[in-house]
């Protein structure tokens, strides 16, 4: 069985997939005309400027804490270890084609999220519900696409994103750093994730509005702090990336070689499962966003491709190559660890260790809030309860089972998740470029309010 899986994984997170994920973000951008270059500097104005008619929008939590719920599942281990492992495989110029898959990957980001928008609707929990099963069946007009993408959500919350590797990491993490016995990290973060989840979207934003910022400032502070007292090494370690991306890297210390393909792949591939833009997560958690501007709440959503992989990703490759411990014999959290420990000793190690808990913990969070919105779109709200029970127990139970065929079943959902989502983005593509173009010829950008005082009178 696991043999099996592991040839159905190959096949699905293969080079077919990876090119639709990266050529439909390459052909938004054409599209929309570079809108992750230009209207960049309006999507981060939009972020940190209050809307002052948000208290009349329809939604459930703010632009802000829709996309750090979104943030708060994609800057996740991914960030960590997924960069640690790509460069261990594909070499330096892994880190290129990362910048190359995040880069498209915000204009595919935008396109999903706006549409997520659009076509989202409010339950019988008074609660605003949409992503992909929503502009499949109401965009397309195809129900069991939508169901199938559903269903593929929920496996990845209860096995794959959402709880495992996340528990794992945090438990694992506990342990080597603080001496915390397994159980104990288990039952305080099984309490944790009850506490918050069980409150809904509203608790989970309201959390991820505190941490994602702290644990983002936090690791890029310290990332920077490294990089600038090693700032010497910065040309030649941003010229090695370069070259490596288009020419084969040779094999050195513990490293054992990599051909541009494979840099090309193993950069993309780690690109697309941290940032998520195409797989269809993040527009979930954006249809909750107070708005009635799809197209400000796409720019707003762009950004957390920006934050994920262009900064958090970009700090994390800097100091492993710069570190030299890409070429050394340690693998994932522990080689960037190590990298970390190199260029600020204890400090660097307590960077890691805590980002990665952080990170960990509000990813286990976004998901909760991503798999309970496929079930209320297959169940109903009725089964919501149900879920939320079963997801804490898969938390609690996570750093004891150690099944190998779960995780690579977790992968395979994981993938076929974007394969309903790149199927819509394309037929739904002209109402994303017809949205786009009314908003921005129109010119329906937000207008500052006046306040009249007397002496304006």
């Amino acid at each position: 069985m696991e043999e099996i899986l592991q040839k159905i994984n190959a096949v699905v997170w293969g080079v077919p997939l990876l090119v639709a994920l990266v050529g439909t973000g390459i052909y938004f951008t054409i599209r929309l005309n570079l809108v992750q270059v230009f209207k960049l500097p309006l999507a981060l104005k939009y972020l940190f400027t209050k809307n002052d008619d948000s208290e009349a929008l329809e939604g459930d939590v703010t632009s802000f804490g829709a996309l750090c719920t979104a943030l708060a599942s994609t800057i996740g281990t991914g960030n960590i270890v997924g960069v640690a492992t790509a460069i261990r495989m594909g070499g330096p110029g892994a880190l290129f084609w990362m910048w190359v898959a995040g880069f498209f990957g915000m204009a595919t980001k935008y396109a999903e999220c706006l549409l997520a928008v659009k076509y989202r609707v409010v339950d019988d929990n008074g609660q605003m519900s949409g992503g992909p099963m929503y502009y499949i069946e109401r965009g397309m007009g195809n129900k069991w696409l939508a169901k199938l993408f559903a269903l593929f959500g929920i496996g990845v919350a209860f096995f794959g994103i959402g709880t495992f590797p996340q528990v794992n990491a945090i438990t694992t993490s506990a342990k080597i750093s603080f001496n915390m016995p397994v159980a104990l990290t288990t039952a305080i973060l099984t309490i944790l994730v009850a506490l918050v989840t069980i409150k809904g979207i509203k608790r989970i934003s309201r959390i991820a509005e505190v941490l994602v910022p702290f644990m983002v400032i936090l690791y890029v502070a310290g990332s920077i702090l490294i990089i600038g007292l090693n700032f010497e090494l910065i040309p030649n370690t941003i010229k090695l990336i370069f070259k490596s991306a288009f020419t084969t890297t040779a094999a050195s210390g513990g490293f054992l070689g990599a051909s541009v393909m494979l840099a090309m792949r193993s950069g993309v591939a780690r690109g697309v499962f941290s940032n998520e833009s195409g797989l269809g997560s993040a527009p979930i958690a954006t249809a909750a966003a107070k708005t009635n501007s799809t197209v400000e709440q796409g720019l707003i959503s762009m950004t957390g491709t920006f934050f994920d992989t262009i900064i958090v990703c970009t700090m994390t490759g800097l100091i492993i190559i710069l570190s030299g411990q890409w070429n050394g014999s340690l693998e994932g959290a522990d080689m960037t660890t190590a990298a970390f420990g190199q260029g600020l000793a204890m400090g660097g190690s307590l960077i890691v260790t805590v980002g990665l808990i952080l990170f960990a913990f509000t990813t286990i969070l976004g998901w909760n809030y991503y798999g309970e919105r496929c079930v209320e779109y297959l169940l109903g709200v009725k089964a919501i309860k149900a879920y939320r029970i079963i997801f804490i127990i898969l938390v609690g139970l996570g750093p004891f089972l150690k099944l190998n065929t779960i995780w690579i079943l977790a992968d395979i959902v994981n993938g076929l998740m974007a394969i309903p989502n790149l199927i819509a983005l394309m037929v739904l593509r002209e109402v994303v470029l017809r949205e786009t173009d009314s908003y921005f010829t129109k010119d329906l950008r937000r207008k500052p309010v006046v306040s009249y005082s007397h002496k304006n009178i």
